[in-house]
């Protein structure tokens, strides 16, 4: 939003997020051609997750395209791309049991999980006001207006944070799962670790960005001042 020399802080965070889309991306189409030996196809394999664990949970195909899988607390609903949701690959798998390892966190009470869900309309919410109020602070030169918009600004990058071990903790239990319950074999395991790591990167740049991005704002609000 702001254009002045601090935008450099931003290069990193912003390399490291087109790197994390690449691989992430390359990844899964590299094992999307690989064949489950299981021959299940993604929703299938999440079923099939389900119904060991005594879950009880929503299966749908999403409609947001290519790698728009999530598992949606509030209905506790699975919602998997057509990739995943048809596919029978071992990155159809590996991404509906990491899906599926978010569904367990909500059942095990796990703790990030909630706080998580807690913030998401209090991120939202700090992301939409946060530039409005820095940009009106620096106009009219208020110092409250610009440390509020930070303030706001924070709440995004707290989500952004706690969202990695939520991240991490679900691929986990998806590698866990998929090998206790004889979905993949031993030889699977590395492609379907592949996926979920590269996957798992694109997390870790976001939050990069955030904090880098915060940093930055700090420093304008900071060099306003003198």
């Amino acid at each position: 939003m702001f254009w002045d020399p601090t935008i450099m802080l931003l290069i990193p965070g912003l390399l490291l997020s087109l790197w994390a889309s690449f691989k992430v991306r390359g990844t899964f189409a590299n094992y999307a051609r690989v064949p489950a030996r299981s021959g299940l196809s993604g929703a299938e394999a999440a079923a099939a997750l389900a119904a060991r664990h005594g879950l009880r949970v929503g299966i749908e195909p999403s409609h947001g395209g290519t790698l728009s899988d999530h598992f949606d607390p509030t209905t506790n609903t699975l919602r998997l791309s057509p990739e995943v949701y048809e596919g029978r690959s071992l990155a159809a798998l590996g991404v509906a049991a990491h899906e599926m390892g978010h569904a367990l966190q909500k059942a095990d009470g796990y703790a990030p999980l909630a706080l998580r869900s807690g913030l998401v309309p209090f991120a939202g919410l700090g992301s939409n006001l946060a530039f409005g109020l820095l940009l009106a602070g620096m106009l009219l030169s208020m110092k409250p207006l610009l440390y509020a918009g930070i303030a706001f600004f924070s709440l995004a990058v707290l989500f952004s944070l706690v969202t990695l071990p939520v991240e991490f903790d679900a691929s986990a239990r998806a590698m866990r799962i998929l090998a206790a319950d004889g979905l993949i074999g031993r030889e699977e395991l590395p492609g379907v670790r592949s996926v979920l790591n590269a996957a798992a990167w694109t997390y870790v740049a976001a939050a990069v960005v955030a904090v880098l991005e915060l940093l930055r704002l700090i420093l304008i609000a900071r060099g306003s001042e003198e």
